[in-house]
């Protein structure tokens, strides 16, 4: 029988869980190295060995209403990208609403999580943590879920780069990297096109003499500001677009998402078009990377070839020279070295988790990670559902497949992903936001079912199918059901507008055109959504018909 639990980390992968598991009744200790919550958008001006690390400035490429935790709306004043100190005081009003600060302890190490001698027969585990005094102890918990993250061991490939070892100037991660003031007047060349060496480029262009980035690959680039001034995210992750995907071919979206971001800005032209397709890897979100490029002042450069002195030479025979600094935006390794080497599966360039969630190879299934997934979205909401999933299964009230089934399943999803995106020992899983909270929330019971809302709550249906895949989605019905979930839905657009409203101004009503071409496009949605349903499972429609029909009844 399952009741202690210990989750290592105090990020937002963390909090959620610490929650999820006093939802379900079992009684959780958290261990955080650090002094405070927030894991990764805890700021700090020196970055701290084994932690994750972020910049001054960073701000969040994902909207408010996209990332917020399912029953925790972010207040209607905050803006809809916000920094991180904004972020950080979400996390604190989250966990002072729920009341989890008491449950976590700060300033301790875990230091190693081993199997109990009796694990076949208890599924136990004794933890080994340190305190800020360099006092050891060890406990005995019968689940432990890890929830440390992936952005807290810098890369940096020396051997891809002959020569650093002659660098005469400043070179760094950009894990290290707080703000420009060190950059004013210099040269710099930033490796690696992701989203935070286009942010620290962009930055350090402000003061820089001049910046250089350069890419391997190269990267499609899209904004954080959508049509009519909407954040993207809550423009195109919805379940309309979502069933298009399903319905249609990705080479037809691949044609046609880098249609539309060529016409914001041709990726030819600006030197910066990959060698992938759109859908293949998670494009870089930053609206004024293009204007710097177009600017000059960042430019794009190939693949660094070798580094002479303080010569940077690219794989073109280009060459620019009194380089003062190199960024490494070259990502990050992953581990947890407090686990036993022998309890993680490995598939391919992956650690082999089932629903990227569970070992599959433990007698019990007794240990979790939560919050390692990759995915065009926030973690917030995916951690979340994992969380609520593995304190149903430590409850009980979930099975798990045999270790055999799941070991086939995880290397089904190795293929797959191999297949659909670009992988490597760095970028080892993606996964598509919605599909895969969707399988989440299948495994709990809590996944919107389309058809019932369709004759049941015609209003909620529209906005489930046509509005953006928010997390209150996942509360409007099964285990965990929050009242509040369907007023939060009605009113997310509201909140994304509340922070814009500093200027009053008279708003035009809406034309007759207008709401029939909306009506149209609600009657297509949910034709869509019908054929999508049948597709995928022919029994279920007539299967709800019949229990729509009224029972005859018969006294005898």
């Amino acid at each position: 029988m399952v009741h202690r639990v210990a989750v290592i980390g105090a990020g937002p992968a963390g909090l959620t869980c610490v929650k999820a598991c006093l939802d379900e009744g079992l009684a959780p200790t958290g261990f955080e190295s650090s002094d405070d919550m927030g894991g990764l958008w805890k700021f700090k001006e020196v970055s701290e060995p084994n932690r994750a690390s972020i910049y001054r400035s960073l701000t969040i490429n994902v909207s408010k209403e996209m990332m917020c935790y399912s029953d925790f709306p972010i207040p209607a004043d905050y803006p809809n990208y916000m920094h991180h100190s904004k972020i950080l005081t979400y996390f604190r009003m989250y966990a002072d609403h729920f009341k989890l600060l008491k449950h976590i302890r700060f300033q301790t190490t875990v230091k190693s999580v081993k199997q109990r001698p009796d694990f076949a027969r208890s599924g136990q585990w004794e933890v080994v943590t340190e305190d800020k005094d360099g006092q050891q102890q060890s406990q005995v918990f019968d689940a432990v879920i890890c929830c440390s993250g992936h952005y807290t061991y810098p890369n940096i490939p020396f051997k891809d780069f002959p020569g650093i070892e002659t660098f005469e100037g400043k070179y760094l991660h950009s894990w290290d990297y707080k703000g420009p003031e060190d950059f004013y007047g210099k040269r710099v060349v930033v490796i690696g096109i992701g989203n935070s060496g286009g942010d620290i480029a962009v930055e350090t262009s402000r003061v820089a003499d001049q910046v250089y980035m350069s890419t391997r690959r190269g990267a499609w680039i899209t904004r954080q500001v959508s049509d009519f001034g909407v954040p993207v995210d809550m423009k195109y992750n919805t379940r309309f677009v979502h069933i298009l995907f399903q319905l249609f071919p990705m080479s037809f979206f691949n044609w046609f998402g880098e249609k539309k971001l060529n016409a914001m800005y041709d990726h030819t032209m600006y030197a910066i078009k990959p060698k992938h397709r759109l859908f293949s890897q998670i494009p870089v979100i930053n609206d004024d990377l293009p204007m710097k490029i177009l600017s000059g002042a960042v430019t794009i450069k190939p693949n660094v070839k070798e580094i002479c002195g303080s010569t940077v030479v690219f794989d073109d025979g280009t060459v620019v020279e009194k380089v003062d600094t190199i960024v490494f935006a070259t990502g990050y390794n992953y581990d947890w070295p407090y686990l036993p080497n022998n309890v993680m599966y490995k598939s391919g360039h992956r650690v082999g988790l089932y629903k990227h969630v569970f070992p599959p190879n433990m007698e019990h299934p007794t240990l979790a990670v939560v919050g390692f997934i990759h995915a065009l979205g926030a973690i917030m909401p995916q951690a979340e559902l994992q969380a609520r999933w593995v304190t149903r299964v430590l409850k009980g009230y979930k099975k798990l497949p045999s270790s055999q089934t799941m070991i086939k399943a995880i290397e089904r999803d190795t293929h797959d992903i191999s297949k659909s995106y670009i992988v490597s020992k760095l970028t080892p899983l993606q996964v598509g936001f919605v599909s895969y909270m969707d399988e989440v929330a299948g495994e709990i019971g809590v996944r919107p079912n389309l058809l019932w809302l369709l004759f049941t709550d015609y209003p909620l249906f529209k906005k489930v199918l046509w509005g953006p895949v928010s997390s209150y989605q996942y509360r409007l019905q099964g285990p965990g059901k929050w009242d509040g979930a369907r007023r939060a839905i009605f009113t997310q657009f509201d909140r994304m507008y509340q922070p814009l409203k500093t200027r009053k101004l008279d708003e035009p009503e809406s034309s007759i055109t207008g709401r029939l071409l909306k009506l149209s496009l609600i009657v297509m949605a949910g034709g869509a959504a019908i054929y999508h349903i049948h597709v995928r499972n022919p029994t279920a429609i007539p299967n709800f018909l019949s229990h729509l029909r009224p029972q005859t009844r018969i006294n005898i």
